[in-house]
């Protein structure tokens, strides 16, 4: 069911042994050194997130949609391979500056019975059975063997609260799965478990006007992962049109049933790929510049700025939109919570700082495209510092450093941060940097391209 054209993992793919431990030395990408200050600007692609949540809506508007500067990365074309499966029309224009614009055309989803690839996409696996929901639709989901161990269970088991019926051909609450969604209520009350991942409310929220009833969604007591995920989500249906109304508590979401109208937007960069360039800036008491940086913004990426001038940096955002972020040659250590994804690169930097810092409510993080907490707390030490994974929190005490090969288990967060290491410790390695293509297809280029403006880049 993967696309073939994209880059999938090749762990389990037989040949002998010879051939595996060919294909193994040549999977480590030696990190580019830098020992002197950086002077770079970059300029980062467009935000996933943002990306595939107007993907989404486009698919289920009244008319056409217009999604300039959409990113192109193996999870967005996943999920736009995904839209043409639902016979969605999908146009693509290359523009003289090199972003892409996707021209959506909707239509009548189709009925099926379909089949989705999910690859290792979060949004694709949890944003696309809530349209087959729409659709009334009869859909198979697989995806990459890492996939199979991210969960699932609180968006399908909504969708079965909703009247779709939900066959597992593995463990229960986990790909693969087939939905057949050809007998929705439409007067259910749905009450999710957001505590793994956020992406069980925005996938529920996305589909909310053009479900039978509309939705009343509320998340089940205890903690809500990444809820910075849901307030964009919240926001970009606002911006499009739709009216939702957000309980007092902010756990709770009802969306009246509704027609979308078609739109034009312009997406912006993906503030957290930005950040491990932005972090480079501290990690080496340099200067980067990341150019079309929002004045406001629902990403989670925004954060980098008061995390970045916390730990020792100085930032700037220019009237003409561009962020400027100055190492001065201190790092700091820092406690900080909630820093959901950016934590990876957060850890790598601490690792760099000159005292122990702590970064708590990330404990969601153990689902994502790999257990994050317990990879950090097995990398990390391999360059020196001392780091103790609790249920959510990791806590690091920098020490000598020393160079080391940093496994990426896939995960793209983990090669970028193995990447910030690298930049800052010479002699280290990252284990399949390709993995980067997730989010952000042009890293290794463009991660070289910098360090190179260092005057004793090495």
């Amino acid at each position: 069911m993967e696309p073939k054209d994209l880059p999938i993992s090749t762990a389990s793919a037989p040949g002998n042994r010879l051939n595996q431990l060919h294909e193994a030395e040549e999977n480590w990408w030696a990190a580019p050194f830098a020992a002197t200050g950086l002077d770079a600007t970059v300029q980062v692609p467009a935000s996933k997130s943002l990306t595939n949540r107007y993907l989404i809506l486009a698919a289920l508007a009244s008319s056409p949609s217009t999604i300039h500067n959409t990113l192109i990365s193996r999870d967005t074309e996943l999920m736009l391979r995904a839209l043409a499966e639902f016979g969605v029309g999908v146009q693509r224009v290359a523009q003289d500056d090199g972003s892409t614009t996707v021209v959506i055309t909707p239509g009548q989803l189709a009925a099926g019975p379909l089949s989705i690839a999910c690859g290792l996409a979060g949004t694709v696996m949890r944003f696309v059975p809530p349209l087959a929901a729409v659709a009334g639709a009869t859909v198979a989901f697989d995806g990459d063997e890492a996939a199979r161990v991210r969960p699932m269970a609180p968006v399908l088991d909504a969708l079965a609260d909703l009247g779709a019926r939900i066959d597992y051909a593995g463990a229960a609450g986990m790909l693969p799965f087939t939905i057949d969604a050809s007998a929705m209520k439409q007067d259910a009350e749905v009450v999710i478990d957001a505590s793994g991942s956020s992406q069980f409310i925005s996938a529920l929220l996305l589909v909310g006007q053009a479900l039978p009833g509309g939705l009343a969604l509320r998340a089940a007591p205890g903690p809500i992962a990444s809820p910075d995920h849901i307030a964009m989500t919240v926001q970009t249906l606002r911006e499009l049109g739709v009216d939702v109304q957000v309980d007092a508590d902010a756990r709770g979401w009802r969306i009246a049933p509704g027609q979308l109208k078609g739109f034009t937007v312009t997406v912006e960069p993906d503030l957290s790929n930005a950040g491990p360039f932005l972090a480079a800036a501290l990690a080496t008491a340099g200067t980067v510049r990341v150019p079309f940086w929002p004045a406001k913004t629902t990403q989670v990426g925004g954060k980098w700025v008061e995390i970045l001038t916390a730990m020792g940096a100085q930032a700037e955002l220019g009237k003409d939109g561009v962020l400027c972020v100055r190492g001065t040659g201190t790092i700091r250590g820092i406690d900080y919570a909630d820093a959901s994804e950016l934590a990876p690169t957060l850890a790598a930097l601490c690792v760099l700082a000159d005292a122990p810092s702590t970064l708590s409510g990330i404990g969601h993080l153990r689902g994502h495209e790999t257990d994050r907490l317990a990879a950090l707390e097995a990398e990390l030490p391999k360059v020196g510092a001392r780091v103790t994974a609790t249920a959510d929190a990791l806590h690091i005490v920098p020490g000598p450093l020393r160079a080391a090969d940093i496994e990426s288990y896939e995960d793209h967060r983990m090669a970028t941060a193995g990447a910030l290491l690298g930049l800052a410790i010479d002699g280290v390695r990252v284990q399949n940097i390709a993995t980067t293509a997730k989010t952000m297809p042009d890293f290794p280029q463009l991660w070289s391209a910098m360090a190179a403006t260092a005057g004793g880049q090495g």
